[in-house]
């Protein structure tokens, strides 16, 4: 087996002794070191001078390779066409689109560089593996810059219907690109059908289980990513006993909490979740003063606009649950809008009755997976999960609902806190077969097999 090569928007290489921060970086790291090869992507830097060269850092048979964007180009490519464009098109957010031709032209120009920056540092026998929606021309980039590689990508996010691919007005163009990997992965069977779909009458399925469009032979499969399930179980225990668990347990004083960890993202239906815990204590007052709801929700592209008025969206409606229903010793809902240490959630994941998980669509969601894996087996949390996340595909022992339905989920959170603790334990275990037996290493091992089978 030759080398991998790891293409996505950005790399943070991992500092020496520490352990990498992520699911992602943990599956891309440990197929690295299997194989030796190099991950290229942006450096997170910006500047008027960038160099097309990449800077490389080595650590042992890994090669760090770090392309610096000029803003001009990082403004077009990723805050104007990638997540102005792409990002709510996959996320069936269609009248958020902001779609300039100047813009998709400097997408392709940084996928262009991104292939003129891969090309000298390729040798023969590597294989490439391109991750997600920022990179989706990069295969036919490096394509025609003469490339015979076997090439692999991951779409992280989910892929939308026909209908909806095909308000954007090059998606001709972007299925095209995607034609030219050897396999494309996506995170569940709706997604998958959804780019066959797309495809149309172009494709048709070969006796080996491929699909051949535009004369190419491509693997189209589901690789539901996941998380490292025994590593989270065995690390919660201690994050429960952390200082910081400890002072969220204590400012509780006894009441259940309902956790959500979200980006601050529009797709992440966030203001209907705010409405369904206000519904919840309207129609079970009881439930007023004995139950909280905390909402971990980082800034993120805080310079688009939709994400800063989302922000005050969400500003305006904690404000107005706490104002009608806190009380001198009890604040109903605490929003938090920053950042928490990925250790620290696994301690408030565990202290969570109920974990809110209710996306209006995403392509998997490892939030609902860590929770459940947090979770003290003996007296486990409830999963309230949307239908709408890949995540649901799998979980089935989790409260499914529908976001859209604000009543229905208020309905499944009180389910789930009188739920008994037989049930608990019984869809807690049911959840944690499915963990075990798609964890992270399973998810990059079958992704491997299907790219080396294509080189094979």
């Amino acid at each position: 087996m030759g080398r991998l090569i790891v293409v996505s928007n950005r790399i943070a290489p991992v500092e020496e002794g520490k352990a990498p921060q992520g699911g992602l970086a943990v599956a891309v790291l440990a197929a690295l070191k299997e194989t030796g090869g190099i991950w290229l992507g942006w450096s997170g830097r910006l500047a008027e001078d960038a160099s097309p060269q990449p800077k490389l850092k080595r650590a042992g048979p890994l090669t760090y390779a770090m392309l610096d964007l000029t803003p001009q180009d990082f403004d077009l490519y990723y805050n104007g066409h990638a997540n102005s464009v792409l990002w709510p098109v996959f996320h069936y957010r269609t009248q958020l689109v902001h779609y300039t031709r100047a813009a998709e032209d400097g997408y392709r120009r940084v996928n262009a560089l991104f292939a003129d920056a891969l090309l000298p540092l390729l040798q023969p026998g590597d294989r490439i593996w391109v991750h997600d929606y920022q990179l989706i021309p990069l295969g036919r980039a490096l394509r025609e810059r003469g490339v015979e590689a076997p090439i692999g990508f991951f779409l992280h996010t989910p892929f939308p219907t026909p209908e909806v691919l095909r308000t954007l007005p090059t998606h001709r163009d972007l299925l095209r690109d995607l034609a030219a990997y050897d396999v494309v992965g996506l995170h569940t069977t709706r997604d998958r059908d959804a780019l066959l779909s797309a495809w149309h009458r172009t494709w048709r399925e070969t006796t080996d289980g491929r699909v051949e469009v535009d004369g190419r032979r491509i693997v189209v499969e589901a690789f539901p990513i996941s998380i490292e399930t025994e590593e989270i179980a065995a690390d919660a225990p201690g994050a429960w006993n952390m200082r910081s668990a400890h002072r969220l347990r204590d400012s509780l004083v006894g009441r259940d909490l309902i956790i959500g960890v979200d980006r601050l993202d529009y797709s992440k239906g966030l203001p209907r979740r705010f409405e369904a815990f206000r519904t919840l204590l309207e129609r079970w007052p009881d439930r007023r003063g004995r139950v909280s709801y905390m909402q971990i929700a980082p800034p993120t592209r805080s310079d688009v606009a939709e994400y800063q008025e989302i922000r005050h969206q969400l500003e305006s409606l904690a404000g107005a649950v706490n104002g009608e229903f806190a009380d001198i010793d009890w604040v109903p809902l605490r929003y938090l809008n920053k950042s928490v240490p990925r250790k620290t959630l696994l301690g408030f994941y565990r202290s969570a009755r109920v974990g809110l998980v209710t996306p209006m669509r995403d392509g998997m969601n490892l939030v609902a997976k860590e929770y459940v894996a947090a979770q003290d087996p003996e007296a486990p949390g409830v999963l309230v999960l949307s239908e709408f996340a890949g995540a649901a595909e799998e979980l089935e022992a989790a409260l499914i609902v529908n976001p859209f339905d604000v009543e229905g989920v208020a309905e499944a959170l009180e389910r789930a806190l009188t739920m008994p603790v037989e049930e608990r334990r019984e869809r807690h275990a049911a959840l944690m077969r499915v963990l075990r037996g798609n964890d992270i290493g399973h998810w990059r091992r079958r992704f491997m097999a299907a790219l080396e089978g294509a080189a094979a």
